[in-house]
This record gives structure tokens, C-alpha cells and sequence, in this order.
């Protein structure tokens, strides 16, 4: 069963290499996945290289990972089209940082 979930996630462009970092506690409580990618914030370039790097890390088609709000900035929503429990589960396991 496929449903759409949304993500928020924190990317920092133009890094060493693709990866994801862990979850991050904002002040305010809630929480966001911290990205990093090799692509430069330009025409786009990092937005794919995140949607890429998610879709990998999911086992998911590209084409179910998108951009729903944050195009420019560093702090986007990621709208995923997958099993609820099993990006749980993905989430679960990431390391908690800061």
C-alpha cells in the first residue's frame, strides 16, 4: 500500500559527498532529516541530486520522491510516495543528531 507522506529536510549543497546525515531536533520541537549533497544550488541541480539520493536510500523509484514546498531554500518538504511503514522504519534508524 502506497501513500504519500512529507518529509522535512535540511540540505546543505555542495558537500564532500551524498549522504544522509541523521535527524535533527529544531528548537521549536520538530524535527528534520539533514542532506548532504555534491550538487551546486543551481537550476535545480541539488533538488534532483536530494529527490536521487532519498529515492536510493528507500528503495524507491526517483519519480516517487519530490520537492513540495522549498525549491530555493535550504529547508524544503519532500513529498514521498511510499509505504508508511517502511519510511518509518528508514526513519527509525537514523542517527539522532544535534
Amino acid at each position: 500500500m502506497k501513500n504519500s507522506a512529507t518529509l522535512a529536510v535540511h540540505v546543505s549543497p555542495k558537500a564532500g559527498r551524498d549522504e544522509v546525515v541523521g535527524i535533527r531536533t529544531l528548537e521549536d520541537g520538530l524535527q528534520e532529516v539533514d542532506v548532504r549533497v555534491t550538487a551546486a544550488p543551481d537550476k535545480g541541480a541539488a533538488n534532483k541530486a536530494v529527490c536521487k539520493l532519498l529515492a536510493k536510500e528507500l528503495g524507491i523509484p526517483k519519480t516517487a520522491v519530490s520537492v513540495k514546498r522549498g525549491q530555493t531554500a535550504r529547508h524544503k518538504a519532500i513529498e514521498i510516495a511510499a509505504d508508511e511503514h517502511e519510511l518509518a522504519r528508514w526513519l527509525d534508524g537514523l542517527p539522532r543528531i544535534g
